[in-house]
């Protein structure tokens, strides 16, 4: 099964709030997820971001890929470059 670290959007209509989520990459967007990994809320200035960084590790080392969106976000979290680290120390 592929899994994908990508964004579910939640809120009401013009009032978004994503969750952070590990799901199948055949689920629809807002359909089922396997795991909650952190939020985003994008309307806070500046924006809100809460990420499990352990969970976040775990998923990626198992093989979960993020979307270009939520890499971004990981990125900027720098989650991504421990993980990267951590593979190049194996």
């Amino acid at each position: 099964m592929a899994t994908k670290i990508r964004l579910m959007r939640m809120g009401r209509k013009k009032r978004p709030f994503y969750r952070i989520v590990v799901a199948d990459s055949k689920a629809r967007r807002d359909g089922q997820f396997i795991d909650i990994v952190g939020y985003y809320n994008p309307l806070t200035q500046p924006a809100e971001v809460k990420i499990d960084e352990e969970k976040v590790l775990k998923w990626l080392g198992v093989g979960a890929l993020p979307t270009d969106t939520t890499r971004n976000l990981l990125t900027k979290a720098g989650i991504i470059k421990k993980h990267t680290d951590a593979a190049a120390a194996k």
